[in-house]
Protein backbone atom coordinates (compact mmCIF):
# COMPACT_ATOMS: atom_id res chain seq x y z
CA UNK A 1 0.00 0.00 0.00
CA UNK A 2 0.95 3.64 -0.51
CA UNK A 3 1.52 7.15 1.69
CA UNK A 4 -0.89 8.99 -0.24
CA UNK A 5 -1.56 13.08 0.27
CA UNK A 6 -4.98 14.38 -0.71
CA UNK A 7 -4.97 18.12 -0.95
CA UNK A 8 -8.86 19.96 -0.21
CA UNK A 9 -8.81 16.64 1.58
CA UNK A 10 -11.32 18.37 4.18
CA UNK A 11 -13.70 18.98 1.33
CA UNK A 12 -16.90 16.34 -0.13
CA UNK A 13 -14.87 15.00 -2.31
CA UNK A 14 -11.92 15.21 -0.57
CA UNK A 15 -13.06 13.36 2.11
CA UNK A 16 -15.20 10.70 0.58
CA UNK A 17 -11.39 9.90 -1.45
CA UNK A 18 -9.63 10.25 1.99
CA UNK A 19 -11.85 7.46 3.28
CA UNK A 20 -12.00 4.87 0.16
CA UNK A 21 -8.08 5.19 0.21
CA UNK A 22 -8.01 4.28 4.11
CA UNK A 23 -10.42 1.66 3.41
CA UNK A 24 -7.73 0.05 0.46
CA UNK A 25 -5.22 0.09 2.76
CA UNK A 26 -3.28 3.38 2.32
CA UNK A 27 -2.06 5.92 4.80
CA UNK A 28 -3.80 9.29 4.15
CA UNK A 29 -2.19 12.94 5.06
CA UNK A 30 -4.51 15.75 3.91
CA UNK A 31 -3.57 19.37 3.89
CA UNK A 32 -6.58 21.98 4.03
CA UNK A 33 -7.20 25.56 4.99
CA UNK A 34 -10.73 24.39 6.52
CA UNK A 35 -11.75 27.56 3.68
CA UNK A 36 -14.71 25.62 2.79
CA UNK A 37 -13.57 22.32 4.13
CA UNK A 38 -14.88 21.24 7.45
CA UNK A 39 -12.45 18.99 9.86
CA UNK A 40 -15.36 17.01 10.83
CA UNK A 41 -15.45 15.44 7.61
CA UNK A 42 -11.71 14.15 7.93
CA UNK A 43 -11.59 10.52 8.37
CA UNK A 44 -10.01 9.60 11.90
CA UNK A 45 -7.43 7.67 10.47
CA UNK A 46 -6.23 10.47 8.22
CA UNK A 47 -3.49 12.97 9.69
CA UNK A 48 -4.73 16.81 8.82
CA UNK A 49 -2.13 19.39 8.36
CA UNK A 50 -4.21 22.35 8.20
CA UNK A 51 -3.01 25.40 5.74
CA UNK A 52 -2.50 26.27 2.52
CA UNK A 53 -1.46 25.09 -0.75
CA UNK A 54 0.03 28.07 -1.23
CA UNK A 55 2.43 28.32 2.06
CA UNK A 56 5.80 26.20 1.16
CA UNK A 57 5.70 25.80 4.82
CA UNK A 58 2.28 23.85 5.24
CA UNK A 59 3.77 22.13 1.91
CA UNK A 60 6.56 20.89 3.22
CA UNK A 61 5.11 19.53 6.11
CA UNK A 62 2.27 17.68 4.33
CA UNK A 63 5.55 16.52 1.87
CA UNK A 64 7.31 15.32 4.99
CA UNK A 65 5.17 12.71 5.16
CA UNK A 66 6.89 10.95 2.01
CA UNK A 67 3.88 10.47 0.11
CA UNK A 68 4.15 8.48 -3.22
CA UNK A 69 0.94 9.35 -4.62
CA UNK A 70 -0.60 13.23 -4.57
CA UNK A 71 -4.49 13.79 -5.22
CA UNK A 72 -4.49 17.42 -6.20
CA UNK A 73 -8.48 18.80 -5.21
CA UNK A 74 -7.86 22.04 -3.44
CA UNK A 75 -9.01 25.17 -5.24
CA UNK A 76 -10.84 27.88 -5.00
CA UNK A 77 -14.38 26.91 -5.18
CA UNK A 78 -16.20 27.30 -7.38
CA UNK A 79 -17.42 29.74 -10.51
CA UNK A 80 -19.12 32.70 -8.76
CA UNK A 81 -16.62 33.00 -6.13
CA UNK A 82 -14.22 33.02 -9.00
CA UNK A 83 -16.03 36.04 -10.92
CA UNK A 84 -16.64 37.87 -7.59
CA UNK A 85 -12.73 36.82 -6.54
CA UNK A 86 -10.62 36.34 -9.90
CA UNK A 87 -7.12 37.10 -7.70
CA UNK A 88 -8.08 34.92 -5.29
CA UNK A 89 -9.08 31.77 -7.61
CA UNK A 90 -5.43 32.56 -9.84
CA UNK A 91 -3.36 31.92 -6.44
CA UNK A 92 -5.60 29.03 -5.09
CA UNK A 93 -5.93 27.64 -8.25
CA UNK A 94 -2.82 29.15 -9.76
CA UNK A 95 0.30 29.10 -7.89
CA UNK A 96 -1.45 26.68 -5.27
CA UNK A 97 -0.92 24.14 -8.35
CA UNK A 98 2.60 25.29 -9.24
CA UNK A 99 3.67 25.04 -5.53
CA UNK A 100 1.81 21.41 -5.57
CA UNK A 101 4.04 20.47 -8.58
CA UNK A 102 7.35 21.37 -7.14
CA UNK A 103 7.01 19.68 -4.05
CA UNK A 104 5.91 16.89 -5.56
CA UNK A 105 8.70 16.68 -8.47
CA UNK A 106 11.32 17.33 -5.30
CA UNK A 107 9.86 14.63 -3.16
CA UNK A 108 9.91 12.04 -6.13
CA UNK A 109 6.41 11.61 -5.68
CA UNK A 110 5.46 8.80 -8.63
CA UNK A 111 2.09 10.26 -9.84
CA UNK A 112 -0.05 13.37 -9.28
CA UNK A 113 -3.44 13.37 -9.98
CA UNK A 114 -5.38 16.85 -10.53
CA UNK A 115 -8.74 17.44 -10.36
CA UNK A 116 -9.72 19.85 -13.69
CA UNK A 117 -13.25 20.60 -14.29
CA UNK A 118 -16.44 20.67 -16.92
CA UNK A 119 -16.44 24.11 -17.09
CA UNK A 120 -12.91 24.28 -19.20
CA UNK A 121 -15.19 23.07 -21.94
CA UNK A 122 -17.74 26.14 -21.60
CA UNK A 123 -20.78 25.87 -23.44
CA UNK A 124 -20.97 22.35 -25.22
CA UNK A 125 -23.53 20.07 -26.55
CA UNK A 126 -21.58 17.16 -25.80
CA UNK A 127 -18.00 17.30 -23.82
CA UNK A 128 -15.13 14.96 -25.03
CA UNK A 129 -11.80 14.63 -24.03
CA UNK A 130 -10.41 15.31 -27.97
CA UNK A 131 -12.08 18.56 -27.92
CA UNK A 132 -9.48 21.44 -28.19
CA UNK A 133 -11.74 24.67 -28.63
CA UNK A 134 -12.10 25.66 -25.10
CA UNK A 135 -14.11 28.49 -24.36
CA UNK A 136 -13.45 28.97 -20.71
CA UNK A 137 -15.88 31.87 -19.49
CA UNK A 138 -15.07 32.35 -15.42
CA UNK A 139 -11.82 32.54 -14.08
CA UNK A 140 -12.29 29.45 -12.34
CA UNK A 141 -13.02 27.54 -15.61
CA UNK A 142 -9.87 29.46 -16.84
CA UNK A 143 -7.65 28.60 -13.99
CA UNK A 144 -8.71 24.88 -14.15
CA UNK A 145 -7.67 24.44 -17.92
CA UNK A 146 -4.52 26.71 -16.82
CA UNK A 147 -3.89 23.73 -14.45
CA UNK A 148 -3.75 21.26 -17.22
CA UNK A 149 -1.30 23.08 -19.01
CA UNK A 150 0.82 23.35 -15.82
CA UNK A 151 0.58 19.33 -15.45
CA UNK A 152 1.27 19.10 -18.92
CA UNK A 153 4.40 21.04 -18.34
CA UNK A 154 5.52 19.23 -15.57
CA UNK A 155 5.25 15.93 -17.00
CA UNK A 156 7.21 16.69 -20.47
CA UNK A 157 9.90 18.42 -18.90
CA UNK A 158 10.52 17.20 -15.77
CA UNK A 159 9.17 14.24 -16.39
CA UNK A 160 6.57 13.83 -13.24
CA UNK A 161 3.53 11.13 -13.75
CA UNK A 162 0.43 12.97 -14.33
CA UNK A 163 -3.21 12.88 -14.98
CA UNK A 164 -5.77 14.81 -15.07
CA UNK A 165 -9.77 14.32 -14.69
CA UNK A 166 -12.29 16.55 -15.54
CA UNK A 167 -15.24 16.52 -13.08
CA UNK A 168 -18.38 17.03 -13.47
CA UNK A 169 -21.68 18.13 -11.20
CA UNK A 170 -20.27 15.80 -7.92
CA UNK A 171 -23.13 15.49 -5.42
CA UNK A 172 -23.57 13.65 -2.32
CA UNK A 173 -23.03 13.65 1.21
CA UNK A 174 -20.09 15.37 2.74
CA UNK A 175 -20.88 18.62 0.67
CA UNK A 176 -23.35 21.25 2.98
CA UNK A 177 -25.27 23.77 1.84
CA UNK A 178 -24.16 27.74 2.09
CA UNK A 179 -22.31 30.56 -0.49
CA UNK A 180 -20.82 29.25 -3.50
CA UNK A 181 -22.03 25.59 -2.73
CA UNK A 182 -23.45 23.58 -5.29
CA UNK A 183 -27.67 23.63 -6.34
CA UNK A 184 -28.24 20.29 -4.71
CA UNK A 185 -26.85 20.77 -1.16
CA UNK A 186 -28.69 24.48 -1.44
CA UNK A 187 -31.90 23.21 -3.04
CA UNK A 188 -32.15 20.58 -0.37
CA UNK A 189 -31.82 23.11 2.36
CA UNK A 190 -34.47 25.40 1.07
CA UNK A 191 -36.62 22.46 0.55
CA UNK A 192 -36.41 21.45 4.09
CA UNK A 193 -36.94 24.82 5.06
CA UNK A 194 -40.36 24.60 3.38
CA UNK A 195 -39.29 27.64 -0.06
CA UNK A 196 -39.86 27.36 -3.35
CA UNK A 197 -36.71 26.40 -5.20
CA UNK A 198 -35.05 29.13 -7.30
CA UNK A 199 -34.00 27.82 -10.68
CA UNK A 200 -31.80 31.08 -12.77
CA UNK A 201 -33.07 30.48 -16.32
CA UNK A 202 -36.02 28.23 -17.61
CA UNK A 203 -35.25 25.34 -15.75
CA UNK A 204 -34.42 23.48 -19.56
CA UNK A 205 -30.65 23.79 -18.67
CA UNK A 206 -28.76 20.43 -18.32
CA UNK A 207 -26.72 19.47 -16.13
CA UNK A 208 -24.10 15.79 -15.81
CA UNK A 209 -24.99 15.18 -12.34
CA UNK A 210 -22.50 12.49 -10.51
CA UNK A 211 -22.45 11.24 -7.60
CA UNK A 212 -19.68 11.55 -5.51
CA UNK A 213 -18.81 7.74 -4.65
CA UNK A 214 -18.73 7.39 -8.26
CA UNK A 215 -16.45 10.27 -8.94
CA UNK A 216 -13.86 8.95 -6.37
CA UNK A 217 -14.24 5.36 -7.96
CA UNK A 218 -13.15 7.20 -10.98
CA UNK A 219 -9.82 8.94 -9.51
CA UNK A 220 -8.81 5.63 -7.85
CA UNK A 221 -8.82 4.32 -11.05
CA UNK A 222 -6.83 7.27 -12.55
CA UNK A 223 -4.71 6.63 -10.13
CA UNK A 224 -4.14 3.43 -10.01
CA UNK A 225 -4.20 2.99 -14.11
CA UNK A 226 -0.97 3.01 -16.06
CA UNK A 227 -2.08 6.24 -18.26
CA UNK A 228 -0.27 7.93 -20.51
CA UNK A 229 1.86 11.33 -19.02
CA UNK A 230 -0.69 14.31 -18.44
CA UNK A 231 -3.49 12.69 -19.81
CA UNK A 232 -6.73 13.23 -19.50
CA UNK A 233 -10.41 11.34 -18.47
CA UNK A 234 -14.03 13.06 -17.91
CA UNK A 235 -15.64 11.72 -14.76
CA UNK A 236 -19.57 12.11 -15.60
CA UNK A 237 -22.58 10.44 -15.19
CA UNK A 238 -22.72 10.52 -18.93
CA UNK A 239 -26.33 11.25 -18.61
CA UNK A 240 -28.08 15.08 -18.48
CA UNK A 241 -31.24 15.87 -16.13
CA UNK A 242 -32.73 19.40 -16.60
CA UNK A 243 -32.86 21.56 -13.55
CA UNK A 244 -36.56 21.80 -13.45
CA UNK A 245 -36.64 17.87 -13.54
CA UNK A 246 -33.79 17.98 -10.77
CA UNK A 247 -36.35 20.30 -8.43
CA UNK A 248 -38.79 18.83 -8.97
CA UNK A 249 -37.30 15.28 -7.68
CA UNK A 250 -36.04 17.38 -4.51
CA UNK A 251 -39.52 18.80 -3.76
CA UNK A 252 -40.57 15.13 -4.01
CA UNK A 253 -38.22 13.59 -2.11
CA UNK A 254 -38.28 15.89 0.67
CA UNK A 255 -41.88 16.83 0.73
CA UNK A 256 -41.67 20.01 -0.05
CA UNK A 257 -45.01 21.94 -1.37
CA UNK A 258 -43.49 25.15 -2.31
CA UNK A 259 -42.99 24.57 -5.81
CA UNK A 260 -40.42 26.62 -8.14
CA UNK A 261 -39.41 30.06 -9.11
CA UNK A 262 -37.78 31.14 -11.98
CA UNK A 263 -35.17 33.60 -12.16
CA UNK A 264 -33.03 35.85 -14.34
CA UNK A 265 -29.88 33.95 -15.36
CA UNK A 266 -26.75 35.11 -13.88
CA UNK A 267 -25.05 36.92 -16.12
CA UNK A 268 -21.84 34.69 -15.74
CA UNK A 269 -23.77 31.62 -16.62
CA UNK A 270 -23.82 30.33 -20.30
CA UNK A 271 -23.82 26.72 -20.19
CA UNK A 272 -27.20 25.48 -21.59
CA UNK A 273 -26.05 22.14 -22.15
CA UNK A 274 -23.55 19.88 -19.98
CA UNK A 275 -23.12 15.82 -20.61
CA UNK A 276 -19.76 14.25 -20.22
CA UNK A 277 -18.96 11.69 -22.99
CA UNK A 278 -17.49 8.90 -20.27
CA UNK A 279 -16.18 6.83 -23.42
CA UNK A 280 -12.67 6.89 -22.91
CA UNK A 281 -12.55 6.44 -19.05
CA UNK A 282 -14.85 3.32 -19.42
CA UNK A 283 -12.63 1.64 -22.19
CA UNK A 284 -9.14 3.03 -20.65
CA UNK A 285 -9.74 3.00 -16.62
CA UNK A 286 -13.11 0.54 -16.78
CA UNK A 287 -14.54 3.60 -14.75
CA UNK A 288 -18.38 2.88 -14.68
CA UNK A 289 -20.70 5.11 -12.57
CA UNK A 290 -23.32 3.16 -10.36
CA UNK A 291 -25.77 5.23 -8.85
CA UNK A 292 -28.90 6.67 -10.09
CA UNK A 293 -29.77 10.31 -9.42
CA UNK A 294 -32.79 9.71 -7.39
CA UNK A 295 -30.93 6.78 -5.61
CA UNK A 296 -28.02 9.72 -4.84
CA UNK A 297 -30.25 12.36 -3.88
CA UNK A 298 -32.26 10.02 -1.62
CA UNK A 299 -28.83 9.26 0.04
CA UNK A 300 -27.71 13.22 0.20
CA UNK A 301 -30.73 14.00 1.80
CA UNK A 302 -30.20 11.54 4.31
CA UNK A 303 -27.07 12.37 5.18
CA UNK A 304 -28.12 16.02 5.78
CA UNK A 305 -30.62 15.02 7.99
CA UNK A 306 -28.56 12.59 9.94
CA UNK A 307 -25.83 15.48 10.08
CA UNK A 308 -28.18 18.20 11.04
CA UNK A 309 -26.80 20.15 8.19
CA UNK A 310 -29.82 21.96 7.39
CA UNK A 311 -31.91 23.36 10.57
Amino acid sequence: MSRVLVTGGAGAIGSNLAAALILRGHTVTIIDDLSSGHRALVPEAARLIVGSVSDDDALGAAFASRPELVFHLAALFANQNSVEHPAKDLTANGIGLIKVLEHAQRAGVEKVLYTSSSCVYGNKAVMCETDIDFRPDTPYAITKLLGEQYCRFWSDHHKLDTVMVRLFNTYGPGEFPGRYRNVIPNFMKLAMSGSPLPITGTGEETRDFNFVADTVAGMILAMESPTSPADVFNLASGRETTILVLAEAINEIVGNRAGIELKPRRGWDHVMTRRGDTTKARAVLGYEPKVPLREGLSRTYAWLMQVGAVQ
